[in-house]
């Protein structure tokens, strides 16, 4: 789907140091809004590394400075409801930022003793609710508080990111890119370039997706909005098969803002699929030193199994269950990336019972796949199959997703679609996992013999 963009209404980004300081001026001002390409809360999975003028992209922490002012004033004056709200979206972000999910229940405090003083209209309380709801994986409650924000201020375009971002995780495709296009009308800028670039993504347009997030690079406003445009380009091309621009991306990203940890993994990964393992290790454990995100810590284990040191892969897989409890704890609901985890390192009943709870909180496309994978380390590989079609029914290029199906249509003795899928996977992406690609490889060549 391409997105109109009208040139008139171009603005300028907040710069790197201001956009720090998120709270009620990005839903006043309609500025940088929540996760642009995808709700899934930093520390969960599924990709989402700290958005374009977070602080922790690019060096300093006005984040945190903004909340020690916030909590200051709030001393003084306790019921002023803009203050709560504003402390409220900060919390949320600084989940993001830090990886502690312990900001989540702060955030909801502070939200809801904003609401409970306001008059009804207090839509920067509901788009926090939104966040934080979305934050938590729990994404019908983010799309209901998202529809009450937007109803009280239908011009601004963060609002219209989080009902984009609520919709998409939900599996209401169509929905999510209608929103997308509303923000973009709004305010066509990194923020809802780079969600259109995800929209288009998720359908299969490769194309289309590096085109807008060419153009949300070209709108960035500093160094954090350019590093972020850097790190989705460079995954645009590792998952299509690319490692060497990704490693190039990473590094024009970490030339700007050597501050931003998610151009550290990025990097880790190219530099893994390019045979440059030490290089890999070294990155990647400086990125988990730096912000230890359950995501980099699990790649962390699956590079260290790969290369057979498997006491250091359990140490990494160790943290990962730990950093799991510390998510439920705080009232994060777990999805794919947990599924997927014991599905392939621990419990598969376990696996199953996460991947079902997951697929009726969070119905995208890496659910239905999680599930299908689930389903089928139990051996249930007939209900894994249709799982696996629901994953791919958008046209989404994943060589994951078709490493998946292929097992499991040859787990039903359909060799002829496994070699097919089998190949599909490989020529999307030879490098899709450091564990998963090279069985892909053996099973393929043992299929053509």
């Amino acid at each position: 789907m391409a997105f109109r963009r009208r040139p008139k209404r171009r603005r300028l980004l907040l710069s790197a140091a201001v956009a720090g300081v998120l709270g009620v001026a990005m839903f006043l001002a309609g500025g940088l809004g929540l996760p642009p390409r995808s709700a899934a809360p930093t520390g969960t999975g599924a990709a989402a590394p700290v958005e374009p003028g977070s602080p922790r992209a690019g060096g300093g922490d006005p984040l945190a400075a903004d909340i020690g002012r916030l909590q200051a004033k709030l001393k003084a004056t306790p019921r002023d409801e803009v203050a709560l709200a504003t402390l409220g979206l900060d919390y949320v972000q600084q989940a993001k930022s830090t990886a502690d999910p312990a900001y989540y229940p702060k955030a909801e405090a502070v939200l809801k003793r904003s609401l409970a003083l306001g008059t009804g209209d207090n839509f920067t309380a509901m788009g926090g609710m939104a966040a934080l709801e979305a934050g938590r994986h729990h994404f019908t409650e983010a799309l209901d508080w998202s529809r009450k924000a937007v109803a009280v201020n239908p011009y601004n375009s963060s609002l219209y990111g989080t009902l984009a971002d609520a919709y998409t995780q939900l599996g209401r495709y169509s929905e999510a890119a209608d929103a997308v296009q509303r923000m973009v009308d709004l305010r066509p800028g990194s923020p809802s370039l780079s969600r259109a670039s995800y929209v288009a993504e998720l359908s299969g347009d490769i194309a289309t997706a590096r085109t807008d997030m060419r153009r949300a690079l070209n709108d960035a406003a500093g160094p954090a909005d350019a590093a972020f445009a850097h790190y989705y380009l460079g995954e645009l091309a590792f998952n299509n098969g690319d490692p060497a621009t990704e490693l190039t991306e990473a590094e024009a990203g970490l030339a700007v803002a050597g501050g931003y940890t998610p151009l550290l993994q990025a990097k880790a990964r190219a530099e893994a699929a390019l045979g440059k393992t030490d290089a890999a290790l070294a990155d990647l454990g400086r990125a988990v030193q730096r912000l230890p995100q359950p995501e980099y810590v699990l790649q962390l284990g699956e590079l260290y199994q790969s290369l057979g040191r498997h006491q250091e892969a359990d140490q990494q897989y160790q943290v990962f269950r730990a950093e799991q409890k510390l998510f439920t704890g705080n009232g994060v609901a777990l999805d794919s990336d947990a599924a997927l985890f014991e599905a392939d390192h621990g419990d598969p009943e376990r696996a199953l019972a996460i991947a079902r709870q997951g697929l009726r909180t969070r119905p995208f496309m890496d659910s239905h796949d999680a599930l299908a994978w689930a389903l089928h380390a139990n051996g249930r590989d007939r209900e894994a199959l249709a799982e696996s079609d629901l994953a791919l029914a958008q046209g989404t290029r994943n060589a994951l997703f078709h490493y998946h199906r292929a097992v499991i249509e040859q787990a039903l003795g359909d060799q002829t679609a496994a070699r097919d899928d089998l190949t599909r996977a490989l020529a999307i992406n030879p490098h899709f996992s450091p564990l998963l690609a090279p069985k892909a490889r053996t099973a393929l060549t043992a299929l053509n013999e």
